[in-house]
């Protein structure tokens, strides 16, 4: 046996006035109206459900043990009825009578049961008995004549999650083993002594096997047993033999089944709890806890290891032992660590962690690593709760860890933690990892006030009187800190007074995953019903229905009436559970269900909902947090489940309506993170929405009722939803003066009936008066539709025209900041208001020149501001500005006004007198006229600038174009420009008087001397022909002989060359230069001849050597040219040569086609030909245009250039009836055709060379200038 553990030793005890704490005011709790305000939020949310379980307690029953598992609820009461309920609807599935006296203890085998999954092969069949036979009485013959009655139950379905057994221990010393399913399947077994215990194996449908134990003191294991007998244990003596021969006389058989004592001697044992594995068996008796190794799924090195035990623990050690020992019932319970809440979720939601996220039975604490557990250890949690005394251990099986070598141990306990506290524990479970759940008893203080109620008075039988009991509780205890994690809750149960601690119990449900294909699979049974539980808890309704699969396509008029079994819910029943909707709709939540009893009340606690969080938080005036909730998890304002029931199948069974019929098993079992449901998701978002508006006006108001301003305004653009909550609440804001709290967060956007425009109006008319900087803000950020443009205009117009703000007023050390930003929101309103002249006057008055600009360029306002152009060239310059930037810094200022002035004046909107009028106005305004006539002159304007981003001019000719255009426009004020060229750009000054004629040389030739500009009073002297004394000027002021070359060149005058040549010859370096640049001007000879004898010139030499090298030069080149010429021209007439030479080869019509113009003809034919009306092609006549045939009778007369004539169209072409040789030219075509006609139709010209010289005289006089064509013509 393993040694005994010792007690972790516990800093101090835990705080023993957090009991009297304040409590949740809950059905189940007590309610205390003077609770402190700062009350804690429990942690579990409990409903009453001893309404729900009124059959228990009838006839003055109560519950003496109680037992969950799986979907079902098994409670034994003091008068040995058995009660078996249904889960979560909490209806009897059966009732039967199991012992004569108080029950105290029962299992349920297997632990827990299955899940209810509907199988196509049961569905429809039902238990062996049918509905009409009676429950059978198991008690013995004494017992009470109303319970021994036979009564009427409902048959169970015969699918999985019924097929459990249930052992019940009383007493009476007898031990009963009874099927759900089968009431004939039941054994009885007498033990002699009462017994207080009992454990069903997990696997005791195949091995019938039990343990139990009591008073006696011994562990006795039962095995076999013939269902329907009565027997009589082996294990205890004479005695308990003698007891069993009263069976014989009601035809029951004994000595069935065999027991086997596996411990005793340590007096009486009050637990026993079979693991969850069935691996191990733990109880308690006297001397301790207990833990030993089963029979059932033994390893192949554990054969000889059954039944043996392993583990032991002392029992509390605490002052005054013996007395309270026969007080504090043993709680055991074997913890399914898969099933735990979640250390990180605190309140139920619609989705927690995904399960692979949780850590739920992986770390209990720290300590477990210290144990070095091995891996392939398969360990169980076990919970025992002794006294005052908790005990968490993990067991195992064992290993080759023994004393002596080769010794091996049945298994391994391991404590994890030793818990002590200041009560009596009634029940004790894990609820997470590393929270512990106690169901603590107070032990009565000596000056605790009786109860003074005489009608309770009447000690219950089997327990002693106590009038001084208090209340239990149930804490929350972190195994790690050992310390609560909240307020303990005080249950309100009735009759708490009297009551001991073995008079309560806690049950836990387990968070069960339930397995996807489980939640899928669906048969007939949820055709004709809502899932399994339908079946399940309502057998009849599967053949008192249309959808009933006997009735199968029968309807409800025709279908056979069935009468229900006294067991089957009536419609009362369903009203019952629909006025209970509260306790069911709490057993239907996700999660792990806490079931505490007392032996008149049941009570269940679950893990809160948001919903319950939510109403907490409202509750006590918590409208910040519960906002807060509400707007995260909107589905917490619905109080109803997060998760609807899934939705009927499409023929409704009779019962459908009510509310149980809804539920199913894996709602109630199921864990949020492993349930998967195809149904649409409640909406709850416009009832959330109701609330928060309600919470939100709440919080706002607490806010201010609290003087917290800031918050509250912050809190408003948060919460507030509405135009009339807005109205209301800006208002009080604005009646407290509180108007920087509140106007940040002033909607915006427009409301539903929008908010009234005196609001803003009253707002902005605040800021006017106390903050422009605010102001400014709020006329940027707010819409202009949410208020009168117009009332703010005229309240900024009225604060202008105080005084009391001027340009000058100084505020934060900066000079006009308030006068700017009055002018800039006064711009602002106006083009709100769509007054964009008055918007660009403020922006002008600002010099705001971007505003200003863009301004213009969209509104094109130009010739808004054309009688102040001053005013606009200078946006961007400021006094300062003008005095202190250099001339390039000011053209940069004003680029971009000025281009705009040149754009408008060649769109003829601002004409250019104006603006030269206005500048010239003003003296200091000369540079910004400069500017403008550049400007103007270049070009340059805002859309069609004249240069690109490389510097290279653009060629575009419509940029040529407008340049040509401003030139125009700068000559018609040549006069005013020049002075301005001469001041500011020479370069461009010697440029317009070159290009420009629009000037007056005079007065142009008057400012360049008296600026000294030579090169300029130079082009104006020749301009005026005074080119001697420009000559004079080059030579006497600029001493630039190239120049004066140059000059002369240009005017190509002999006297002006002999007036350079006269003033140079005293000059030595002129006369070099002449030599060396003269080039053919003039005849090099005349040069060197008058340069005087003796005079020394430096360079000479190299300059006659120059001089004479640019004659050979310039030889040279013309002899070159003369012969390229003369090569051109010979060649240019060899090609014309050859052209004359080549023939002109074209085609003669035949004969047939054409014939000779008859005599008559040709003497009546006048031949008027218009050349430019005939189109020459070739083998036709030029003149006529006629083709020539083969037997032509005319002469045809050809030119090199291609055309061909007749003789008579060439002598006619192109003379009129008046000309003198038109006379002649008739009268010989009249001799050459009467020739034609005596000779045959040959042409003749006559017979003597006279005539014929004749003849030829006369057509070389009509062809000597060549062809007629008119294309000669046109190409001469």
């Amino acid at each position: 046996m393993a040694p005994v553990a010792t007690e972790h030793e516990r800093g101090d005890a835990l705080a023993e006035d957090k009991r009297n704490a304040p409590r949740n005011g809950d059905a189940s709790h007590t309610s205390n109206e003077d609770d402190e305000e700062d009350e804690e939020e429990p942690r579990l949310k409990y409903t009453s459900l001893t309404k729900n379980l009124t059959p228990v307690y009838r006839n003055g029953d109560e519950t003496s043990t109680f037992l969950v598992g799986g979907d079902k609820l098994v409670n034994g009461t003091h008068n040995g009825n058995i009660h078996v309920l249904s889960i979560p609807s909490l209806q009897s599935l059966r009732v039967y009578h199991a012992h004569s006296a108080s029950i105290t203890a029962v299992s349920i085998s297997p632990f827990p049961p299955p899940l209810p999954v509907a199988k196509p092969d049961g569905t429809n069949r039902l238990a062996a008995p049918s509905s009409d036979s009676p429950s059978r009485s198991l008690a013995p013959s004494n017992s009470s004549p109303q319970t021994s009655k036979n009564a009427r139950q409902a048959s169970i379905p015969v699918i999985p999650s019924n097929a459990i057994y249930i052992a019940t221990a009383s007493i009476d010393g007898n031990v009963c083993v009874a099927s759900l399913i089968d009431p004939k399947d039941v054994i009885l077994r007498n033990f002699g002594r009462p017994v207080q215990a009992v454990a069903l194996s997990p696997e005791y449908k195949s091995d019938k096997s039990y343990v139990s134990g009591g008073m006696a003191g011994k562990l006795i294991l039962t095995v076999g047993g013939r269902a329907g007998t009565s027997s009589t244990s082996n294990a205890g003596g004479g005695a308990a033999a003698t007891a069993s021969g009263w069976l014989g006389t009601i035809g029951l058989a004994s000595s069935n089944g065999r027991d086997e004592v596996l411990h005793s001697g340590e007096g009486a044992i009050q637990t026993i709890k079979w693991s969850l594995s069935g691996k191990y068996v733990a109880w308690v008796n006297e001397q301790g806890i207990k833990i030993m190794r089963s029979n059932i799924r033994p390893e192949s090195t554990e054969t000889d290891s059954s039944w043996k035990v392993f583990g032991h623990m002392d029992h509390p050690n605490r002052p005054n032992w013996d007395e309270v020992a026969g007080i504090c019932k043993p709680r055991i319970e074997w913890v399914d660590e898969a099933g735990l809440e979640s250390d990180d979720d605190i309140y139920e939601t619609p989705r927690s962690l995904d399960a692979d996220d949780r850590s739920r039975g992986t770390e209990v604490s720290n300590h477990d690593q210290d144990l070095k557990i091995p891996a392939s250890a398969k360990r169980e949690k076990l919970v025992v709760g002794w006294g005052g005394t908790i005990w968490i251990m993990n067991v195992s099986s064992g290993g080759p860890h023994g004393r002596q070598s080769g010794e091996r141990k049945a298994g391994r306990v391991d404590v994890v933690t030793i818990l002590r506290t200041d009560c009596i524990i009634s029940g004790v479970s894990l609820y997470t990892p590393n929270l512990l759940l106690v169901l603590a008893y107070l032990i009565p203080s000596e000056n605790s006030n009786p109860s003074t109620n005489a009608s309770n008075t009447t000690p219950k039988r089997g327990r002693n009187r106590r009038d001084n009991a208090v209340q239990p509780e149930m804490r929350i205890i972190d195994v790690n800190t050992k310390e609560e994690v909240c307020v303990a809750d005080t249950l309100n149960v009735s009759r708490y007074e009297r009551l001991s601690a073995m008079d309560y119990y806690l049950e836990v449900l387990p968070v069960i995953k339930a397995s996807s294909k489980a939640m899928m699979q669906r048969g007939t049974l949820e055709v004709i019903g809502d899932g399994l539980w339908d079946a399940t808890m309502y057998p009849t309704r599967l053949f008192s229905s249309a959808a009933s699969v006997r009735s199968n396509g029968s309807n409800s008029e025709t279908a056979p009436s069935v009468k229900a079994p006294s067991g089957a819910m009536s419609e009362s029943s369903m009203a019952a559970t629909k006025a209970n909707q509260p306790n069911f709709t709490a057993m239907r939540r996700q999660g792990m269900k806490i079931f505490i009893q007392s032996p008149y009340d049941c009570v269940l606690a679950t893990k809160p909902t948001i919903s319950d969080h939510f109403n907490w938080l409202d509750g006590n005036h918590m409208y910040a947090d519960a906002w807060e909730l509400l707007n995260k998890h909107p589905e917490a304002a619905s109080g109803l489940p997060e998760n609807p029931p899934e939705r009927a199948p499409d023929t409704p069974t009779k019962g459908q309506k009510s509310l149980v019929a809804q539920s199913s098993l894996a709602d109630f079992l199921a864990d949020n993170d492993s349930q998967s449901t195809s149904s649409t998701s409640r909406n709850p978002n416009s009832q959330a929405e109701k609330e928060k508006r309600r919470l939100g006006e709440e919080w706002v108001r607490q806010l201010v009722d609290d003087k917290k301003w800031l918050e509250a305004g912050e809190v408003c653009g948060r919460v507030l939803g509405t135009s009339s909550s807005w109205d209301n609440w800006i208002w009080v804001f604005i009646n407290a003066n509180k108007y920087d709290e509140i106007t940040p967060y002033i909607p915006t956007a427009q409301q539903r009936p929008p908010l009234q425009s005196l609001v803003f109006e009253m707002v902005l008319g605040h800021y006017i008066s106390q903050d422009r900087v605010r102001l400014k803000e709020l006329i940027e950020r707010w819409p202009p539709e949410l208020y009168d443009v117009g009332s703010i205009i005229t309240a900024l117009r009225g604060k202008l025209k105080a005084g009391d703000i001027r340009e000058a007023t100084t505020r934060d050390g900066e000079s006009g900041k308030d006068w700017r930003i009055l002018k800039e929101c006064l711009a602002k309103l106006h083009l709100y208001n769509g007054e964009a002249q008055d918007a660009l006057r403020c922006y002008i008055q600002l010099q705001d020149a971007e505003a200003a600009m863009a301004l213009i360029s969209e509104y094109r306002l130009v010739d808004a501001v054309s009688d102040d152009i001053p005013g606009l060239v200078l946006l961007r310059v400021s006094k300062e500005q003008q005095q202190t930037c250099s001339l390039s810094e000011l053209e940069e200022l004003t680029a971009e006004p000025i281009q705009l002035l040149v754009e408008e004046a060649h769109h003829g909107i601002v004409r250019p007198e104006t603006v030269i009028q206005q500048l010239q106005a003003r003296t200091d305004m000369r540079p910004y006229l400069y500017f403008y006539f550049r400007t103007l002159w270049e070009g340059e304007t805002l859309s069609t600038p004249n240069r690109v981003p490389n510097g290279i001019p653009k060629l575009d000719p419509l940029d040529h174009l407008v340049a040509t255009e401003g030139q125009a426009l700068v000559s018609d004020f040549a006069d005013t420009a020049i002075p301005l060229f001469a001041e500011y750009d020479r370069p461009l000054l010697i440029i317009f008087l070159k290009s420009s004629q629009s000037y007056t040389i005079e007065t142009a030739a008057a400012i360049c001397e008296e600026k000294n500009y030579i090169p300029e009073l130079v082009y104006l002297l020749s301009k005026e022909g005074r080119t001697k004394r420009a000559l004079f000027l080059i030579i006497d002021k600029l001493q630039d002989v190239s120049q004066a070359i140059s000059f002369a060149k240009e005017q190509d005058d002999d006297d002006l060359w002999n007036d350079l040549l006269d003033y140079s010859m005293n000059k030595p370096r002129f006369i070099r230069g002449l030599l060396e640049e003269i080039g053919t001007s003039i005849n090099p000879i005349t040069l060197v001849r008058r340069i005087p004898e003796g005079l020394e010139i430096e360079g000479l030499r190299q300059a006659l050597i120059r001089m004479i090298k640019e004659y050979e030069l310039q030889d040279s080149i013309s002899e070159g040219v003369a012969r390229v010429l003369r090569g051109e021209v010979s060649m240019a007439m060899s090609r014309l040569r050859t052209g004359q030479k080549k023939g002109i080869k074209f085609d003669i019509e035949s004969a047939t086609l054409s014939r000779p113009p008859s005599r008559q003809e040709t003497k009546n034919t006048q031949i008027r030909i218009e050349p430019s009306r005939v189109s020459v092609k070739p083998g036709q006549c030029t003149g006529c245009g006629t083709s020539f045939v083969e037997s032509e009778k005319q002469a045809l007369i050809a030119f090199h250039c291609g055309h061909i004539y007749h003789l008579g169209c060439l002598l006619t072409y192109e003379n009129g009836d008046d000309d003198v040789e038109d006379i002649q030219v008739m009268r010989l075509l009249k001799e050459m055709a009467d020739s034609n006609s005596e000779n045959g139709g040959r042409i003749t010209y006559g017979q003597g060379v006279g005539e014929k010289i004749k003849r030829a005289l006369r057509i070389q006089n009509r062809v000597r200038d060549g062809c007629p064509h008119s294309v000669h013509k046109t190409e001469a």
